[in-house]
């Protein structure tokens, strides 16, 4: 079998039994890296370190992954203007967490006939929010409903990021004293 040093350095070919021993000298282990190769390959390494080195960097790239979320906002064909705007301001705050929106608008007996209606609405609400996000899917029937995705300009990584700047600001400007204020009263 061909051997492969604790440093990564070619050690040659060596019998199995010679590797063993080599391995048990230098208070390592014998890991078969390669099987199918002609001769197979084995390195000398500390397989507990491996793998404790491994599951370190797995966990460091979960942490680094970003899972999109898809938020659903569901309104009627006819809403008032008031909650138009409560809604509209609940789509800004999902876009600006760097969330994705599912705009759904339910129609119900007679509002079926006017789906334009509806697609108006979704248009209006995809104009009001041009600088937070754009239109994925664009508005389509589904039954009684109909539906469109708007994705965030913004990513994800980028939107967390951007509230944690605010929020250490926010922390540093509570912390600092006010200006005019001793600190002897």
């Amino acid at each position: 079998m061909r051997l492969v040093g604790p440093n990564g350095e070619q050690v040659g070919i060596v019998r199995v039994e010679d590797a063993l021993r080599l391995a048990d000298e230098a208070g390592l282990d014998l890991v078969e890296v390669a099987p199918m190769a002609k001769p197979p390959v084995a390195k000398l390494m500390d397989f507990g370190k491996y793998k404790y080195e491994a599951a370190m960097k797995a966990r460091e790239a979960r942490k680094k992954q970003v899972n999109t979320v898809i938020k659903e906002i569901k309104l009627r064909p006819k809403i008032d203007p008031h909650d138009y705007g409560t809604k509209k301001g609940h789509v800004e705050r999902f876009l600006k967490a760097g969330d994705k929106v599912k705009v759904t608008i339910m129609f119900r007996g007679r509002e079926q006939s006017r789906p334009e209606l509806g697609r108006r609405l979704l248009e209006r609400l995809a104009t009001d929010i041009t600088e937070l996000g754009y239109v994925e899917s664009a508005p389509k029937q589904d039954g009684r409903n109909m539906i469109m995705v708007i994705a965030p300009t913004k990513k994800k990584s980028e939107a967390k990021a951007e509230q944690r700047r605010a929020r250490d600001a926010a922390a540093a400007k509570q912390s600092a004293p006010a200006p005019g204020a001793s600190a002897a009263q």
